[in-house]
């Protein structure tokens, strides 16, 4: 496990698993000689020792095994960190690319398949805990983290090939065409309702929507609720709908495999590290079949090669010996800043506006469900939002009434496994009742022995409802940068406080939330932050909509692949083998079985 990482720090840790079947599979099966003497009797000492190979754990091993439920695996922690970085950086040179009028091109540089492109994406949450630990705006964050990844004083300054990466983009930018592409799946999904469209139509996520760019609560909906998965959104996560656009695009326009394009996130949260090993999101999701054939089978590429976290990004500066704070707080000159090949999507990139204003309507997590009630809220002129706040403050429910004051779209948040989990009985299909003359259960109607169980989730009239696993939002996810971390990188105070008995102690609770508050204080700056535009350059929200939707358009054709294939994902049941008989071929053998060896019996 990473030295930075421990379950007492992570607040939306889950619960710890008690068994990993994993090794037991991988162990050889040993063979039976007919030479064997089952009768005699030897010493120890003539026994051969068996020489096994290790068990070997991988990344979807664990994805794919129930047995533990955590927020971050050890394994993901330890495969993906700044080590991990910096051991790439020092294995790999750069590709050189040139610029030439018509494009960028890839320079000879002789090194075969050594050579690697370097891209990354930054989360706003990352630059918003850099910018509350140094006391900067956020947009001064951006700028520490652009010099750091691609300036010359930054990881090019050192290491044994002085590589450093060539293009760094915020998701903010992916998160715009998430957001606009989410409004527009829940406007497809009440049309298809109220129309009862044909159902040969690609399947739609069931009402209420509930919003998938969090992976804690896909990891927690995968293993414990199956019956959710239909109402998960088929849309990918900004990161890594940022790593598909980059890969794709690059591994085309420059000539180049997927493979040698190495693509670092930086994230707030350690459950991206679990994000990024599914291998839904892998370039065998989006690249076309005549692509993946071939003399050998097709290896799958990630998406996202690794992901590190803000407190992470302290430890590869600490590594290379950088002062972060010492670096310019400027953007950086042409030369180090590379158009991207297709100009239309070298706009869109770049693109420094924000569709949904950094308010706190929005939250701290992307503001998904603000930008579907703005979007809905725009298409019904007079009408008024009304909002109803939970019994804490990360329960909010909200609804867009008409000028009669009649109901046009319910939605909520709910943040924090606590309130998820009161979600989830809302949405708990009823089960019929087994004693001995129940009646059937009728749809539509709720079964008194359940409760908080509604048919089909029938009982909860939202739209959408913006689901995330930190309470707070994504600004207090368990990779971001702590009260201690912050004294610490500015030497402004000790680590941490000494308590009446030498030992050290974390911070009080009052000074955790005033941390937090500094914290969402730099992230909804974002907007007074950006640059100004001429106003004769304003968008209006209906416009940068089309505009999102006219760049996506363009991706799709210039990679001739469906954008249905580059913008959605899937997910599946897990199913836990721990304790279970896999010779079993129904729950009736496994009922007897089980029965048989307690000494009951039929």
């Amino acid at each position: 496990m990473s030295a930075i990482l421990s379950a007492d720090d992570l607040n939306d840790f889950i619960s710890p698993g008690v068994a990993c079947i994993k090794p037991v599979e991988t162990l050889p099966q040993k063979s039976v000689k007919d030479t064997e003497n089952p009768y005699e009797v030897t010493t120890e000492d003539k026994v051969q020792p068996e020489d096994l190979p290790p068990a070997q754990i991988s990344l979807t091993d664990c994805l794919a095994c129930s047995g533990c439920v955590t927020s971050a695996e050890a394994v993901l922690i330890s495969l993906q960190s700044h080590a991990e970085v910096l051991n790439t950086l020092d294995a790999h040179p750069e590709i050189p690319l040139a610029q030439e009028p018509h494009g960028t091109v890839i320079a000879d540089d002789g090194n075969t398949s050594e050579g690697r492109i370097f891209v990354a994406s930054v989360s706003p949450q990352v630059r918003a805990s850099l910018a509350a630990t140094y006391g900067i705006s956020e947009r001064e964050a951006g700028y520490m983290i652009d010099q750091f990844l691609r300036g010359p004083q930054g990881l090019r300054s050192g290491g044994k090939q002085t590589s450093g990466f060539t293009w760094v983009v915020d998701t903010n930018v992916m998160r715009e065409a998430v957001l606009v592409l989410t409004a527009d799946e829940v406007s497809e999904s009440i049309t298809k309702e109220a129309s009862s469209a044909d159902q040969s139509e690609p399947a739609l996520p069931k009402r209420p929507i509930l919003s998938s760019a969090c992976p804690g609560w896909i990891c927690y909906a995968e293993k414990t609720h199956p019956f959710v998965l239909p109402h998960l959104s088929r849309l990918k996560s900004p990161q890594a709908l940022s790593g598909t656009f980059l890969k794709s695009i690059l591994s085309k326009s420059l000539g180049v495999s997927p493979a040698r394009i190495w693509h670092l996130a930086v994230m707030p949260c350690f459950d991206k590290k679990l994000e990024a090993s599914r291998e839904e999101l892998t370039d065998v999701s989006w690249l076309p079949i005549d692509a993946q054939d071939g003399p050998e089978p097709h290896q799958p590429v990630r998406d996202v090669d690794c992901v590190i976290t803000s407190r992470e990004l302290l430890s590869l500066a600490s590594s290379r010996g950088i002062s972060l704070p010492s670096l310019p707080l400027q953007p950086l000159t042409h030369n180090f800043t590379p158009s991207f090949p297709d100009k239309v999507l070298d706009s869109f990139i770049s693109s420094k506006r924000l569709l949904a204003e950094q308010s706190l309507g929005t939250g701290t997590s992307g503001g998904y469900l603000y930008h579907v009630l703005k979007t809905f809220q725009a298409r019904n002129p007079g009408s008024e939002l009304v909002i109803n706040r939970g019994r804490n403050a990360d329960v909010v429910e909200y609804a867009l009434v008409s000028q009669d004051r009649e109901p046009i779209l319910k939605a909520a948040r709910y943040y924090g496994f606590r309130n998820i989990q009161n979600l989830v009985r809302k949405l708990k299909p009823a089960r019929a009742s087994r004693m001995p003359g129940a009646k059937p259960m009728v749809a539509g109607r709720r079964q008194p022995m359940s409760r908080n169980a509604t048919p089909g989730g029938a009982g909860v009239d939202y739209a959408y409802v913006e689901v995330m696993a930190c309470p707070g939002g994504c600004t207090n996810g368990g990779g971001q940068i702590r009260v201690e971390d912050a004294r610490e990188a500015t030497g402004s105070a000790p680590a941490v406080a000494e308590a009446d008995d030498g030992t050290a102690s974390k911070p009080s609770p009052q000074e955790q939330r005033a941390w937090l508050a500094r914290v969402d204080e730099a992230y909804y700056s974002m907007e007074s932050d950006s640059e100004p535009e001429p106003d004769n350059q304003r968008f209006s929200i209906v416009d940068r909509e089309a505009q999102i939707h006219e760049s996506l358009l363009r991706w799709s054709q210039y990679m001739d692949i469906p954008l249905s294939k580059l913008v959605y994902t899937t997910y599946r049941k897990v199913e836990s083998d721990v304790g279970k008989d896999q010779t079993a071929v129904n729950d009736t053998n496994k009922v007897v079985e089980l029965a048989g060896k307690i000494g009951g019996g039929w």
